[in-house]
């Protein structure tokens, strides 16, 4: 049996039409990180907050999985042991394929979060400020993903797999989000072999036993059926 934890980021959700931020003239690039993607941006403006996210939520909504999460799902179906994923996207793309041992360490787009009283719901299509929580009453709710500065979900879950994985494999990161960025440190000190599938190398490419680089609707359907014939 073999025990496989994959990151998967914003490159693999990039051929859906989710834009990453580096993209020009996306979502992204219309706003500043500051102002949309971190608690104090939403105590100054929540409206602009909630407005961006409804943007994301909706064209989430329409993007359908391409061949990598498609991949994924075959992935964890059809294998001899255990696939977890983890991933730094807020979408819910690997849901819609089918995968499911999914941990979304940043959050979903279609949850919702009470900042008073930390209640969670599924969130509608569109939210604002004086939405009321629907278990303290409080117009305290939020898109419930992780903004810069607040702590990811799940780290224990993550880290105890990370301990336990044969295989750890980095798919569309960019390597510069800590702490998801050291989790190829971690799977190799317990003695993971550890690979990473990206348009192009990331900033920690080096830190990987294996790399394989270009679209990840063509490496990672590739790779998947290399490990099922193992």
């Amino acid at each position: 049996m073999t025990n496989i934890v994959t990151l998967t980021g914003a490159g693999i959700s990039a051929e859906s039409g989710l834009g990453t931020f580096r993209d020009e003239g996306g979502l992204w690039a219309q706003h500043r990180i500051e102002d949309v993607a971190t608690p104090e941006g939403f105590a100054r403006n929540p409206k602009l907050v909630h407005d961006f996210y409804n943007a994301r939520r909706a064209q989430a909504a329409e993007a359908v999985p391409n061949a990598a999460h498609l991949a994924l799902a075959e992935l964890g179906a059809k294998l001899d042991g255990e696939l977890l994923i983890v991933t730094q996207n807020v979408d819910s793309l690997h849901e819609k394929a089918s995968s499911t041992s999914i941990l979304h360490m940043h959050g979903r787009l279609n949850g919702a979060l009470c900042a008073s009283c930390d209640h969670r719901w599924e969130a509608p299509l569109k939210m604002t400020p004086s939405d009321a929580c629907p278990a303290c009453g409080a117009p305290s709710t939020r898109p419930d993903v992780v903004w810069f500065g607040e702590i990811p979900y799940h780290m224990e879950r993550i880290a105890e797999a990370l301990s336990k994985a044969d295989v750890f494999v980095s798919i569309g990161t960019s390597g510069e989000v800590y702490p998801a960025a050291n989790f190829v440190a971690e799977a190799d000190h317990f003695g993971a072999h550890t690979i990473e599938l990206n348009l192009e190398p990331s900033a920690g490419a080096s830190r990987f036993a294996e790399c394989r680089f270009g679209p990840a609707s063509e490496i990672v359907p590739a790779w998947v059926q290399e490990e099922l014939a193992r």
